[in-house]
């Protein structure tokens, strides 16, 4: 099973150079495209999302998950946005956890 990013091109470099696969989108229309494409293929156990592209990737794809226990879906902050100060990292751990049930290392 793969683990893929749905991004925008100011946040793709970042997680190419982690060593994960990443989607280039411009815009919410075609992240949702996309997404619904990725989930069909049945390839993936991850796919994080960038929340700015799809603020409820769940909810963006509830047509395409129905019957599938994979991929799961992570909604990832956008790059820049403010949050609770926690480091991303941590914040991207927690989140895990909490979708998957325990951590992985990558």
């Amino acid at each position: 099973m793969k683990i893929a990013v749905l991004a925008d091109s100011e946040s793709a470099a970042g997680y190419r150079l982690a060593g994960l696969q990443v989607a280039v989108v411009k815009d919410t229309a075609e992240a949702r495209t996309v997404l619904a494409r990725m989930v069909q293929e049945g390839d993936y156990g991850l796919i994080a999302v960038i929340s700015g592209l799809l603020p409820d990737p769940d909810q963006a794809v509830k047509r395409e998950m129905q019957g599938r226990d994979l991929p799961l879906l992570l909604s990832l902050p956008s790059p820049g946005v403010a949050g609770s100060g926690e480091e991303p990292r941590g914040y991207v751990r927690r989140l895990v956890i909490a979708t998957m049930g325990h951590e992985v290392k990558l």
